[in-house]
């Protein structure tokens, strides 16, 4: 009973929307409806208190932990999840890889086979650089990371200066998706005349 009740936990929340009521060195705390979320986030200083945000979430439940860890985007969520379905690498591995690494940085050296890459990560050696590259090499294509909604207006934007789509959607992986909008237009806009 009570491991069929845990796995809906597990299942039951996608985001959670609310104020930044805290920041810390590898966490925030988000305040929903006079709850305050302590969510577990590679970036927390990409926030600010005071502000609302939507995070995007998972929510781990073993018998030795009860932990949301949050991410601004789906498409780092869905890396998190893939890299934490690697045998040898569990979520607090995953987060530092997250934080200094870019979505599609982590998914080139992957298919690529860059060890080097991967082990540059803390906590990553040889022997789990090799069990990613095994697990997860050619499941990572940037059509399979969905991009996230923080690119509509992105997209609107290329698309009413004339860019076609596919384009566009070759150059979305490379932009940063917790920049403003402002920067992330001047970055596509020279990865575009590239």
């Amino acid at each position: 009973m009570y491991g069929k009740m845990k796995m809906e936990v597990i299942r039951m929340y996608d985001y959670i929307k609310g104020m930044v009521a805290g920041i810390g060195a590898n966490y925030i705390v988000i305040d929903n409806n006079g709850l305050g979320f302590k969510i577990f986030t590679p970036n927390p200083f990409a926030f600010q208190e005071e502000t609302e945000e939507k995070i995007y979430i998972h929510h781990i439940v073993k018998e030795e932990e009860f932990s949301f860890y949050g991410f601004k985007s789906l498409e780092e969520r869905d890396l998190f999840l893939r890299l934490i379905s690697v045998k040898g690498l569990g979520a607090k591995m995953a987060m530092p890889m997250l934080a200094s690494g870019s979505v599609a940085g982590i998914i080139d050296a992957i298919d690529r086979e860059n060890i080097l890459y991967l082990k540059k990560f803390p906590k990553i050696g040889d022997k789990v650089a090799r069990q990613i590259i095994l697990d997860l090499k050619g499941k990572l294509t940037q059509s399979e990371t969905p991009t996230s909604s923080n690119f509509d207006e992105l997209v609107s934007v290329l698309e009413s200066l004339g860019y076609k789509n596919a384009d566009i959607k070759k150059i979305l992986p490379k932009i940063d998706a917790n920049k403003e909008i402002e920067q992330q237009i001047k970055d596509a806009l020279k990865l575009l005349l590239k």
